[in-house]
């Protein structure tokens, strides 16, 4: 049996042969068997199964309510004649609840184990869809949708932690390569699924299709998910958590997205209300990390996390990929429905070769990173081809062409599949064992993050530029239809562009492909930015034997001793060498 220390990977092949991996530059301790084991002798298949169909559902869910709403959205403000203002929280209230709650499950998980968390934040999510289904007014809405947040955040960074506390380092690419098919589908298929909801049954159907479905997932983890789990008492638990860092960085992040989403829609950029909450959320951000670095005594995201290169390099391609990969699915659809004029079940239609290339490329990856242990040359290639495949969107016309729109979808989906969870592979390769659950709890919570500023970004880029054309637009359509064509947001009247004479439907289709152009020249340009991060990212061997992960509040309190006593051999070995 090959022994693997705590601080990290020894991986022997063959048994004149043995390869150290980052964090095992120290002879091994001795292990009793029971914490070493190979993966593949954990879980019998079928258990595999049903954790795996169970994960993914849950996964799928949270991620698809990313994107829904999209669709529902119209149809939503005018039945609860919602100002911009609420418009614009239906939509983004969930990513920015998601995104100050994702890191803080992490570190929970360590403290009370990940099974409980998972099963709480079903039950979180299962709520808050009930919530936003029942919905009276305009308001509550937008209650269940944080609440669905909170809980959505847990699932999107437990499942993946779940996945490494099961399978080593070597089998983990082959269940991200799942789930990134799961995020590929559900960002294809929300918008469609929101529309035929919409259409065909009720806007409400678009939440209460999750109580169902994530009522199975929760069943089936209660039953069949078999982890280390803690007997931590709640209040010594309570003592353990870094609640100033919790305070500081939900308050950083939701002061900082609700600036961003409020210029240039409810405020000007330059108005007090948008600059404050900006500069606040960063002054809060700033002091979460002197809190983490300084202060915390078990870190919500410790500091050591960002002094590896390679981790660095992850962080990074996973900021740039979030902020470019979730336009295509939220923005192509909105093209297809104002500029060509397909209705929202047949945008979803024209999605496909986006959804079924990115599906394709996340499976292929995961298995080619799970059979040769290369993560660098997928998440490189994947870079240069969303570069390439977001350029060639800047192409696209205000008329079909359909040679265009599948090359090009397939393009950007095969790019943006590659580095959906290769750098997540990266990050763990580099990361000792014990930090691996905040690392990658850090890495879901930078994705959503990036997925909030992107969908702002590009929105405000757009509307930006078609709110230049108002003069145009007032001389062909009137000031009436003028204002209705640029609503409350980009893409928030599509019904009434499509209800405009030919020749003014035209000329405005003409003025939103131009104003989308501007909007992939942004996303290409910094698409080609992430090469830079990328090459920081170095070689590592993918440990094929499992260590089980312990949790729990003596467990931190352990990791955290170790990390003093290297702190401390550090100062000690800086001062020989002074002295010689």
């Amino acid at each position: 049996m090959t022994m693997r220390s705590h601080v990290g990977h020894l991986t022997t092949s063959n048994p004149s042969e043995t390869t150290l991996t980052p964090y095992n530059n120290e002879p091994p301790r001795d292990k009793p068997a029971a914490d070493m084991e190979n993966s593949a002798a954990r879980m019998s298949v079928g258990r595999t199964v049903i954790v795996m169909l169970s994960l993914s559902l849950a996964l799928f869910l949270s991620a698809l309510d990313i994107t829904i709403i999209a669709t529902a959205l119209p149809t939503i403000a005018t039945h609860f004649e919602a100002s911009s203002a609420d418009y614009t929280w239906v939509g983004s209230s969930y990513l920015i609840a998601a995104a100050a709650a994702t890191p803080l499950w992490g570190a929970f998980s360590n403290i009370w184990g990940r099974k409980p968390l998972l099963l709480l934040a079903n039950i979180i999510f299962i709520a808050g869809s009930l919530v936003a289904a029942l919905s009276h007014d305009i308001r509550m809405l937008i209650g269940g949708r944080i609440v669905q947040g909170v809980g959505g955040g847990g699932l999107l960074a437990l499942v993946n932690i779940c996945v490494s506390d099961l399978f080593s380092l070597r089998d983990r690419p082959k269940y991200y390569g799942i789930f990134g098919m799961v995020w590929a589908v559900a960002g294809g298929v929300g918008p469609i699924i929101g529309g035929a909801f919409t259409e065909k049954l009720s806007w409400r159907w678009c939440f209460y299709i999750n109580l169902p479905l994530d009522g199975v997932s929760l069943i089936s983890l209660t039953f069949f998910l078999k982890l280390d789990t803690p007997r931590t008492k709640i209040w010594d638990g309570m003592k353990a958590i870094d609640w100033s860092g919790v305070v500081l960085i939900i308050g950083a992040v939701i002061m900082f997205l609700l600036g961003i989403e409020s210029g240039g829609n409810s405020h000007p950029w330059t108005s007090a209300y948008t600059l404050c909450l900006i500069i606040f959320g960063v002054f809060a951000f700033s002091l979460f990390l002197f809190n983490e670095a300084k202060l915390a005594k078990y870190p919500t995201i410790p500091i050591r996390l960002f002094k590896i290169r390679s981790n660095l390099g992850a962080y990074g391609v996973i900021l740039i990929h979030g902020i470019v990969f979730i336009s295509a699915s939220y923005y192509l659809p909105l093209y297809f429905q104002t500029v060509l004029g397909t209705s929202s079940l047949m945008s979803g239609v024209y999605l496909l070769p986006f959804v079924l290339s990115l599906s394709l490329a996340t499976i292929i990856c995961g298995g080619l990173i799970k059979k040769t242990g290369r993560f660098r040359e997928p998440i490189w290639l994947g870079v240069a081809l969303m570069t390439l495949g977001y350029g060639l969107l800047i192409n696209l016309g205000s008329t079909t062409n359909w040679p265009r729109l599948i090359i090009y979808q397939m393009i950007v989906g095969f790019g943006s599949g590659l580095n959906i969870q290769s750098p997540l592979i990266a990050l763990q390769s580099h990361t000792k064992r014990h930090d691996v659950a905040i690392a990658t709890s850090t890495y879901g919570f930078i994705r959503t993050l990036a997925t909030g500023i992107s969908i702002v970004i590009g929105g405000t880029i757009a509307q930006s530029e078609l709110t230049k054309k108002r003069a145009m637009l007032q001389e062909r359509l009137g000031p009436e239809h003028t204002s209705q064509v640029l609503g409350a947001g980009f893409g928030t009247n599509v019904h009434f562009i499509q209800q405009l004479p030919s020749g003014q439907r035209e000329f405005v289709n003409e003025a939103y492909t131009q104003s989308l152009r501007t909007m992939w020249i942004f996303y290409t340009a910094l698409s080609a930015v992430a090469i830079i991060p990328s090459l920081l990212i170095k070689k590592a061997t993918l440990s094929t034997e499992h260590e089980i992960v312990k949790t729990g509040v003596e467990e931190q309190e352990r990791v955290r001793q170790e990390e003093l006593r290297e702190k401390e051999e550090k100062k000690a070995g800086a001062s020989r060498i002074g002295i010689k």
